[in-house]
């Protein structure tokens, strides 16, 4: 691969990494980092409406699933750098290949060549 390609790689890596790290700092200075007190506004840490607490379990929850699918994305671009700094960024982890510089362009962490993934995704597995 060019080392122009590598260099634009890298740098929508870092990008992506920056944007990953500011959603979960943000989700954690908002939803995750509240209270009870806080969330409801009230003196007392105890809702007296049931549809409050549980909208306020809920929103917690919701952004807490957030969060964790965030931070499985950023040890994904984290790998993907990584791999970059090592020089074996852009190698098929499955079957040794190169994968292709549009594949990359689009998914700059990805792991897999493009008949690897369809492989693994047909047989109905997980990353």
């Amino acid at each position: 691969m060019k080392k122009k390609d590598l260099e634009t790689l890298e740098k929508r890596l870092l990008e992506e990494r920056q944007k990953r790290v500011a959603e979960i700092k943000h989700l954690d200075e908002t939803v995750l980092n509240q209270n009870l007190k806080d969330s409801s506004g009230d003196l007392s840490s105890y809702s007296f409406h049931m549809a409050d607490m549980g909208s306020d379990a809920t929103e917690r929850e919701r952004a807490f699933l957030t969060a964790s699918a965030e931070g499985r994305a950023l040890l994904d671009v984290d790998e993907a750098l990584r791999r970059l700094y090592r020089d074996e960024y852009g190698v098929c982890e499955s079957c040794g290949e190169d994968i292709a510089l549009k594949r990359l362009e689009a998914v700059p962490q990805a792991k897999l060549c493009l008949d690897c993934k369809s492989r693994e995704e047909k047989a109905g597995r997980r990353p």
